[in-house]
């Protein structure tokens, strides 16, 4: 299952790599058709474009306030994924007992081992995909960003700091800080689950933020914008819903009684025999 979960986010952010090197240069305008082109794209562009107006005038801070309410949007279901996570990582005794109990690789033992694993997963509540939503939903924004600063003049020549917004950052500020903040986020979810094995720690840890280097410091620097807000609300997020040192703490006591627990019935055993 977490092999296919890898599989289905590296398929992912390779088609939207392929999607944004394919996209329309074509300008986009109030004229534009199409639900892509004129709901999609030329909204995003007028909201960045009002906000930036409102916020005083710099199409960088109309970014950063337009990502900041997509960023509330969908708090929900960020919620939902991290209490998934979190769920799942308390789940992962039973699951490598059932794993254990099914090791055999024939075809009969496999399907076992899948009516188990979802049992366990359903009698939880708990769906493995759900940590693939925040990707899947956050995909189409990222596209219709990169498309409405390309396809719209005055954000494509827009600027903001050092950077012009149409055109990757020069001096790698942005990738690098976007970089150590999608680490930062990794770093604290694996923090608060279950140990993991040491490949798969390294990466979960160090794979996407390398991919996000990688992609900003190539794609417009407004991505890069929009991926370090994006990220440092993740991590403030991540803080606030699902601290993992209060995560660590709570299994630590909860590992303790069950411990504590164990040595007064094995103590209770012990007087039961002698007192026969």
């Amino acid at each position: 299952m977490k092999k296919k979960k890898r599989i289905l986010g590296v398929a992912g952010l390779f088609t939207l790599v392929l999607f944004l090197a394919g996209c329309s240069t074509k300008p986009v305008t109030q004229h534009s058709t199409g639900i892509w082109d004129h709901y999609i794209i030329w909204n995003f562009s007028r909201a960045i474009i009002w906000l930036s107006k409102l916020f005083g005038g710099s199409y960088g801070v109309g970014i950063i306030v337009f990502t900041l309410i997509i960023r509330i949007i969908i708090l929900p279901l960020m919620q939902y994924q991290m209490k998934s996570s979190r769920k799942m990582a308390d789940l992962q005794p039973q699951m490598k007992a059932i794993q254990n109990k099914y090791s055999s690789k024939d075809l009969e033992t496999q399907q076992k081992l899948q009516a188990e694993t979802s049992k366990l997963y359903s009698d939880a509540g708990v769906h493995p995909f759900a940590s693939m939503l925040p990707l899947l939903v956050q995909m189409p924004i990222l596209i219709a960003l990169y498309q409405g600063i390309q396809r719209t003049q005055a954000l494509k020549s827009g600027t903001f700091l050092w950077l012009q917004l149409g055109k990757p950052d020069p001096y790698f500020i942005l990738p690098i800080l976007a970089a150590i903040l999608t680490w930062g986020t990794s770093k604290l979810t694996m923090m608060g689950q279950a140990q993991q094995s040491g490949i798969q720690s390294t990466l979960m840890v160090w794979g996407m933020p390398i991919i996000i280097l990688v992609t900003a410091i190539n794609l417009p620097s407004a991505l890069a914008v929009y991926w370090v807000v994006t990220n440092a609300f993740s991590v403030g997020q991540t803080l606030l819903f699902m601290n993992p040192f209060k995560i660590r703490a709570e299994r630590a006591e909860k590992e303790k009684k069950q411990h504590d627990l164990q040595r007064q019935l094995e103590k209770a055993r012990r007087s039961k025999k002698r007192k026969r």
